[in-house]
């Protein structure tokens, strides 16, 4: 964003499965999101009037929804980031599912991808 852009000269458009940003009138992201997202909860801010911050809430947040890229087949994440981003999903799940215990320090290895191991169907 062109260094002393004001907040009138941005248009952004967040419905569910659309973006669309513009900035004095120039494109600069448009299309379909990779997946469904909370229009309600969608924001974006100008900070410094140089950055444009833009938060989605994805409609499913399990782990094993993971996005592979912000579009349909456009700005994938690569690898590492992908891999970093399951592993935080991961253990986010464990959190929620085992209140009691501290996962703060934890590494996960192994089958994390799509959300990891499945131990809902075990007795506690």
């Amino acid at each position: 964003v062109p260094p002393g852009t004001r907040a009138k000269d941005v248009r952004c458009s967040l419905r569910s499965r659309h973006i669309a940003l513009a900035v004095g009138g120039q494109e600069l992201l448009q299309g379909k999101l990779f997946d469904s997202t909370v229009t309600d909860e969608a924001t974006w801010t100008l900070e410094d009037r140089q950055l444009i911050r833009i938060v989605l809430m994805k409609t499913n947040r399990d782990a094993g929804n993971c996005w592979t890229s912000l579009l349909e087949n456009e700005y994938a994440a690569d690898p590492w980031v992908q891999d970093q981003m399951q592993r935080k999903l991961t253990l986010e799940r464990f959190q929620r599912e085992n209140p009691g215990f501290d996962f703060s320090g934890a590494e996960i290895s192994g089958n994390y991808s799509k959300g990891g191991p499945d131990f809902s169907s075990l007795e506690k």
